[in-house]
């Protein structure tokens, strides 16, 4: 179990970098598709904050999606050495999918993004926009993937039991 909340750890510092390196160094308003419609709408995109900062942002995306990926491989491989069963990896899948989710609904969609300014800093424009008082604006897809990841844990388990042999 305690290899199970530190992986949901490393995905969930994963997203953080990740959620820094598109919105403060890429800073590409084709990346904001999550936020609500009004931000997305008054959202320009910007020049590098530094020289090379997007290279900087894209070269974190992708240490960071491998992070994110990564962590569910390793999280099947121990469990493999282990001796999990089809049920065991069900369980760290799903753990790790949920608490993933309830990071990103609370920290992200609630806090980040209605409590503070960090996204108006990166994107001064947006100052104002009645989104950043609207938690809640991603209910109906939030909804879905709560819903999808019984599914997704569910497959992720199968695989992995079957690689084992």
């Amino acid at each position: 179990m305690l290899l199970t909340l530190l992986l949901s750890l490393v995905l969930i510092a994963a997203l953080c970098i990740l959620i820094y390196a598109a919105v403060g160094l890429i800073q590409n308003r084709k990346l904001f598709t999550t936020a609500p419609k009004d931000i997305q709408a008054a959202a320009r995109d910007h020049p590098e904050r530094f020289p090379g900062a997007r290279i900087l942002g894209w070269k974190l995306a992708v240490i960071c999606i491998a992070l994110m990926i990564g962590a569910f491989v390793y999280g099947g491989y121990d469990g493999i050495q282990r001796g999990f069963s089809l049920r065991q990896h069900f369980i760290r899948f799903l753990i790790m999918l949920y608490l993933w989710k309830a990071f990103d609904i609370i920290c992200l969609d609630w806090f980040l993004l209605t409590k503070t300014r960090f996204f108006q800093h990166f994107y001064p424009e947006t100052e104002g926009c009645a989104g950043y008082h609207s938690f809640g604006f991603n209910r109906k897809g939030q909804t879905i993937r709560i819903i999808v990841f019984p599914f997704v844990a569910a497959l992720m388990a199968w695989i992995t039991v079957w690689i084992a042999g």
